[in-house]
């Protein structure tokens, strides 16, 4: 297993040593041990599987309190995956790190606790898993606008498949510090 580090201190790529022949391939996508051997410790408490067709773009979604880390990864496609700083008084606070997972990488990224995420379906469909540092609380679910000019992330798409609830989501400058998680 191989830890990758992205341009955001503590937003990681993980590459998992695979082990392929011609009946196909093995690979640990989660060990606790080997993953605190690379530096990620958090307890995943919740798995998360959710099927997405081409277009469809989910999120910027956090949580506050109860901040969840995750470990995404995608099992049938690909998706533009996206972890925004969200967390008050971090140096890096409202930048993005964006990064292609796909079932033919097999990519995972780890996003710390305190940070918006979201992804897109590039192909027809695709399949992510996910796995949270903290249950789903959805009175304390927040979301931040997918389109922030000030994030600038270059989705690729002007016209997304959007649920409801993200098409209401504000900007970053118009969320109130109290609403966003701590930096600690």
């Amino acid at each position: 297993m191989k830890r990758i580090e992205t341009t955001i201190p503590g937003v990681v790529l993980i590459e998992p040593d695979v082990l392929a022949d011609p009946r196909g391939f093995f690979f640990e996508s989660f060990h606790e041990r080997k993953f605190e051997e690379i530096g990620i410790r958090d307890r995943f408490v919740q798995d998360n599987h959710s099927r997405s067709s081409k277009g469809t773009l989910r999120g910027l979604h956090y949580q506050t309190p109860h901040s969840q880390a995750k470990l995404c990864r995608v099992i049938q496609g690909d998706v533009l995956d996206v972890a925004v700083d969200i967390r008050v008084g971090s140096p890096t606070f409202g930048r993005h790190e964006a990064v292609v997972l796909s079932a033919e990488n097999r990519l995972q990224i780890y996003v710390p606790a305190g940070f918006a995420h979201g992804f897109l379906v590039l192909s027809e469909t695709a399949e992510f898993l996910y796995k949270c540092s903290d249950f789903y609380c959805p009175e304390h679910e927040r979301g931040i606008a997918w389109d922030d000019p000030a994030i600038g992330v270059k989705w690729g798409i002007e016209a997304p498949f959007l649920s409801k609830r993200d098409t209401l989501h504000p900007r970053l400058a118009d969320v109130a510090a109290s609403d966003l998680p701590p930096y600690a």
